[in-house]
């Protein structure tokens, strides 16, 4: 089963630093690494103009998703924050052309 998941700026975000000067993005980069690499994450990265990731994720249920995003670290620090989930039936999937 597929998911859409927003995930946005948490209040220990510091606004007008870059990414990869957060608080913590070592650990934060070497977990989203760990759910690409099991296939977890199928699709990822912010959308423009704003503090807001997306992400494909396959997940058996809501709650294995949302288990699974407990452990990352900028959960955990109040970097991040899930705003929606939403189930997705994937109809079209152009990937492996």
């Amino acid at each position: 089963m597929f998911f859409v998941v927003v995930r946005r700026s948490g209040p220990d975000w510091a606004p007008g630093k870059p990414l990869e000067q957060q608080s913590g993005w070592e650990a934060h980069a070497a977990f989203m690494d760990g759910l690409v690499d099991s296939g977890f994450v199928v699709l990822g990265g912010p959308l423009a103009g704003d503090r807001r990731v997306l992400l494909v994720v396959a997940a058996e249920d809501e709650g294995v998703l949302r288990t699974r995003f407990a452990d990352d670290p900028w959960i955990r620090n109040g970097m991040l924050t899930i705003s929606g989930i939403e189930s997705w039936t994937v109809l079209l999937d152009g990937r492996a052309a």
